[in-house]
């Protein structure tokens, strides 16, 4: 071979292994691309399935050698849901992630599954289907007719047919004077939950119309029964009474008894002789130095109220305090009407006026089947009111903590004096006790 040949071939075999080497990296960067794959991964089990909301997720187990750049749930209604529907996102990368699913229609099936985006695409897991929950409504109740109808209480209640997807969370029954009533009248509250309840209702007026409904709450608001109306018996009287000066007296019958409803108010004996008015109890000790009948009145508001606070020197006046054909109450007439009422201990809290406009709070009547106290009901229609009472060294006591009447019975042996009936705010309790004849105490009659 001569040398020109020789220097011609070398450098085309230089040129054909260049060749070679490039086309074999080419090859080797061909298969690094091909061999990136879609992500893998699965779909989490749906929970906490709301009306409008649920939870979802997905595992990705393989990024298929490249990075997951986006990752989450997709869903629709129809059955193979895509990143092109309702999606969320949830970062990136590989594992676990929780997807919450959000702007739902109630009681709609749902299809979701997971999805994970490299850069060879994107890659699902399985389909999950759902349904949501039906859309909450305000429950389904009606009334119940009223029953036990008296001249302060009466019973009532609901049934309650659906709770409208939502747990009852309070009901009861709402009353007025007013039609419709709401929640923001006067209420029971009588536990929750479906069914039927049993309502009482209390501190009601005599021969007065109500309106009432029952009703229920739960998460969405609150829904109310059919409208009911009754009416509360009228307080069996014995007409009016009217004493010397002209004041007129409602009554009330009480079992077999006939009382004032209102406490005495005259200032004078039953023959016309006024009886001594003393004003001012502190002033040179006015009110403890007496030995006669005498009545104190700090003002005629107060009288017309309370009536006269009268000590008992004036009820034991052969004169007579009490209008005709009446008499001060006795011990014994006393001890009658507490008994008819279930005794001592039970008869103030149906005997003392309702409320706290007279009666200081808590104005207690008592403790219901439970333990828990109750308001007074003057079930009885008596009417008891605080007119306090003044002691034996003329002192006042305020107006509304308690109030005290007079019997026209000499106490026993041991007692200090007269036997009386005293009531306070804060128990349903009526007190027997003797009292010195100096004190001023407010004074009930009852019919011959």
């Amino acid at each position: 071979m001569n040398n020109k040949n020789s220097i011609l071939i070398f450098p085309l075999m230089v040129i054909g292994l260049v060749l070679i080497i490039a086309n074999g990296c080419k090859k080797d960067e061909n298969n690094q691309v091909n061999s990136v794959q879609i992500p893998v991964l699965t779909t989490v089990t749906i929970s906490n399935i709301m009306q409008t909301t649920a939870s979802c997720g997905g595992n990705i187990t393989s990024d298929g050698g490249s990075t997951v750049t986006a990752r989450g749930v997709c869903w629709s209604t129809g059955q193979t849901p895509t990143i092109t529907d309702s999606k969320t996102i949830d970062g990136i990368g590989t594992g676990s992630f929780t997807s919450a699913i959000t702007s739902l229609t109630a009681n709609t099936t749902y299809y979701v599954r997971a999805y994970a985006t490299n850069s060879a695409g994107t890659g699902y897991g399985t389909i999950i289907s759902f349904t949501t929950l039906h859309e909450l409504k305000l429950p389904t109740l009606t009334t119940s007719a009223v029953s036990s109808i008296s001249q302060v209480s009466a019973t009532c209640g609901g049934i309650i047919t659906s709770d409208g997807g939502a747990t009852i969370i309070a009901r009861g029954i709402c009353w007025s004077t007013n039609q419709n009533p709401t929640n923001l009248d006067y209420t029971t509250t009588d536990g929750a939950g479906n069914g039927i309840f049993i309502s009482n209702l209390t501190i009601l007026t005599a021969n007065t119309t109500y309106y009432v409904r029952a009703y229920a709450t739960n998460s969405v608001g609150i829904a109310f029964g059919n409208q009911i109306s009754f009416t509360t018996t009228a307080i069996p009287n014995c007409g009016t009474v009217t004493d010397i000066d002209g004041n007129v007296y409602n009554t009330v019958t009480i079992g077999t008894q006939c009382w004032m409803r209102e406490n005495l108010k005259t200032t004078k004996y039953r023959n016309g002789d006024p009886i001594q008015k003393v004003q001012n109890i502190l002033v040179s000790n006015q009110w403890s130095i007496l030995t006669s009948g005498a009545y104190f009145n700090s003002d005629n508001n107060y009288t017309n109220i309370y009536g006269n606070l009268y000590n008992w020197y004036a009820v034991n006046d052969v004169r007579n305090i009490a209008p005709v054909g009446w008499h001060v109450a006795t011990d014994a007439d006393w001890t009658t009407l507490t008994d008819y009422l279930g005794g001592l201990g039970i008869a103030g809290g149906k005997l003392k006026e309702s409320g706290t406009i007279h009666w200081d709070s808590p104005n207690i009547g008592g403790t219901n089947n439970i333990g828990v106290k109750i308001g007074a009901t003057n079930e009885s229609g008596f009417t008891a009111l605080p007119g306090s009472s003044i002691d034996r060294d003329g002192v006042d006591y305020a107006v509304g903590y308690l109030g005290q009447w007079w019997t026209s019975t000499v106490g026993g042996t041991g007692t200090w004096g007269p036997w009386t009936r005293s009531m306070k705010h804060d128990i349903g309790y009526v007190f027997r006790e003797g009292r010195d004849e100096r004190n001023g105490f407010s004074v009930r009659c009852v019919k011959d």
